[in-house]
């Protein structure tokens, strides 16, 4: 074998930055090391891997193509040193997850998989569905649990759990006494929803087709919790997933709505780089999590 890990090591830095400083930073080498290491790679096999456009450098189609089998290699490599060294099998995992998965799914099947693999360390990145999938795509997530549909052809989209939204309001507002939500009451309410680019306002806007040009959206925030303070404060109605509004029905701070001939069904799902090399860790996460759903 002519190449060598590091090399590899540097590649994906540079693929990931595109830029040599931020590079050698990530790695704890200098500049003049990883310019070394990446030089070395093209010229054993005598080929270009990156175009320079100025101080940066952008992946062509060959590096394209090498990516994510460097990344897959190098996953297995750590895997054996970690064996080799009996540490624990189940080494690192970045999990990414979505805002309502992360903030009211995720703790409990963390603690859960901390407990049967005492060694593991797990990294928790909560943020929407399109920065999560984007770092699921650059390798900078092992894989992700998602709330929003999503179609990429180098991602592997599977079915987690089924999840519903529900429309709801603060128990003094005047449809929370109503027992049936006409479109009228749809279009005359204030809404307080999720930003665009989370799947809870995906899995929303496909629910109120037809309606959405008529909607009066007052707020748009990307935490639920802000939502269900604000819809609490009266500032309007809200629609977000019934995992998070569960406490709030129970304590009587928020009520649900009863809205009629609309579909607020959907799904979660697990999100991984079909390149991605599966290490012991990540599929016993993925049994947990469906064993969990």
């Amino acid at each position: 074998m002519h190449y060598t890990l590091r090399q590899l090591e540097v590649f994906l830095a540079v693929a990931r930055t595109e830029n040599i400083s931020r590079a050698a930073e990530t790695l704890s080498l200098s500049q003049s090391a990883v310019s070394g290491a990446l030089s070395d790679l093209e010229h054993i096999f005598n080929v270009k891997l990156f175009d320079r456009i100025g101080k940066r450098l952008q992946l062509n189609e060959l590096g394209r193509l090498l990516w994510p089998r460097a990344e897959a290699l190098l996953e297995q490599a750590r895997e054996l040193e970690r064996s080799l060294a009996q540490h624990a099998d189940v080494g690192r995992l970045e999990i990414g997850a979505t805002l309502t998965i992360g903030n009211y799914l995720a703790a409990p099947l963390m603690a859960q998989f901390m407990r049967e693999q005492p060694g593991a360390r797990v990294h928790l990145e909560v943020a929407n569905t399109a920065e999560v999938v984007r770092k699921v795509l650059n390798f900078e997530l092992d894989l992700a649990l998602i709330e929003g549909e999503y179609n990429h052809p180098d991602l592997d989209i599977t079915l987690w759990r089924d999840d519903r939204l529900v429309v709801f309001a603060a128990p003094e507002h005047p449809l929370a006494k109503k027992k049936s939500i006409t479109e009228a009451d749809l279009r005359a309410a204030a809404w307080i929803l999720r930003e665009p680019g989370s799947g809870t306002r995906q899995a929303f806007d496909r629910a109120m087709h037809g309606l959405l040009p008529d909607l009066n959206v007052l707020l748009e925030l990307q935490h639920t919790e802000a939502i269900k303070r604000a819809v609490e404060a009266q500032l309007g109605i809200g629609c977000i997933s019934e995992v998070a509004l569960r406490d709030a029905f129970k304590r009587g701070a928020l009520v649900p709505l009863p809205v009629q001939g609309r579909d607020f069904s959907r799904a979660f799902y697990f999100v991984i780089h079909r390149h991605k090399y599966r290490s012991a860790g990540m599929q016993r996460w993925i049994e947990l999590c469906s064993a969990a759903g």
